[in-house]
């Protein structure tokens, strides 16, 4: 018997320090990230250090038989190509939205993504109609956006073209790339893998088409030689390592826990996110767009309770030991990590 108890509460808390590392790495993400490209001002080449951050972590992991991942392959990286492409495009627009926007405004343009996919669903894949309460969801979270929108003092052309960029590129991942990616069988951590591996590898196209490259240059040019900013150093550096503990945080905790309760987790990360990113600076909405932003995130929790169905019996777990793997992680942005770090 006390063996058994000794047991249950070692499992206990074993779990509930997955669900604390999750909630913390999941609330103060996006936070860290606009503090990182707020004094690290180059988008490209800081994603790009989170890419080589996540999939040399991920390799290097795997050696050490911390964790299993999927062998790079050439065969599958042709495959998996056009998801990475998006997933890069997800990522670019999302770090320049975070540098020219605050991140209530990043917030409520992610929180749309339910009812843009509903759209995508019923008009390109013949998915159903939403259900009432569905519905009603929905038009809570676009009265809510509509609202700070509306409302906004810091509005730009250039901030609000970032964000419909960045909703248009993760909505198309979550109706299409993910249906695509599961058919190659890739566990989670062969998704990260490859994700960031075949991102970091297009970055440098990127580079140049933006002209980011010019201003890096410059920069090292203008500081003769004096390249080391320890404020810079210490945001980036931050941001690739919440980076990485996303992934491993958020695929670990929804393996310990009930689909349901990892939901209610990831609604209450992000409503630390706001109470963080309100109290730490003056980078956020007003007071009306904050409430307005709280309304966005009430119509997420029931859009969550409209389209959760009954729990499934665990015969698939039983007989393999093991959860499906594919299945996504979503983050404290409420984005569907799907084995990624976000900055997303």
């Amino acid at each position: 018997m006390s063996t058994i108890r000794f047991d249950s509460t070692e499992q206990y808390y074993a779990t509930s320090s997955l669900v604390v590392g999750y909630a913390l790495c999941s609330s103060l993400l996006a936070v860290i990230n606009k503090f990182a490209i707020t004094k690290f001002n180059y988008p490209g080449l800081l994603t790009s250090l989170q890419y080589l951050t996540s999939a040399l972590g991920v390799w290097v992991l795997g050696k050490f038989g911390f964790l299993h991942h999927d062998p790079f392959t050439l065969d599958i990286a042709k495959k998996f190509l056009p998801a990475a492409l998006v997933f890069y495009l997800a990522i670019f627009t999302n770090t320049n939205l975070l540098l020219h926007a605050n991140v209530d405004t990043f917030i409520v343009f992610r929180s749309l993504t339910p009812l843009l996919v509903a759209i995508a669903d019923t008009t390109f894949r013949r998915q159903p109609f939403p259900s009432k309460l569905t519905f009603m969801s929905l038009l809570i979270i676009l009265g809510g956006a509509v609202g700070y929108v509306a409302t906004d003092s810091a509005f730009t052309i250039t901030a609000y073209s970032w964000a419909i960029a960045y909703l248009v590129t993760i909505t198309t991942e979550m109706v299409y790339i993910k249906h695509m990616v599961m058919n190659l069988g890739l566990n989670t951590w062969g998704f990260v893998l490859y994700n960031n591996l075949l991102s970091l590898m297009m970055a440098p196209m990127f580079w140049v088409l933006t002209g980011e490259y010019r201003d890096v240059f410059a920069a090292l040019r203008a500081n003769a030689g004096d390249w080391f900013e320890p404020v810079s150093f210490t945001a980036v550096s931050l941001s690739c390592l919440f980076g990485l503990l996303i992934s491993f945080f958020g695929f670990a905790a929804r393996r310990a826990i009930s689909a349901t309760a990892f939901t209610v987790t990831g609604v209450v990360n992000k409503f630390l996110t706001v109470v963080i990113n309100v109290l730490i600076w003056d980078k956020h909405a007003t007071p009306f767009g904050l409430v307005c932003l709280l309304f966005t995130l009430a119509g997420g929790i029931l859009y969550q309770q409209s389209v959760t169905g009954p729990p499934r019996e665990p015969i698939a777990s039983k007989q393999t030991g093991d959860e499906d793997e594919n299945d996504d992680v979503e983050d404290d942005q409420g984005k569907t990590v799907s084995g990624k770090h976000v900055s997303v």
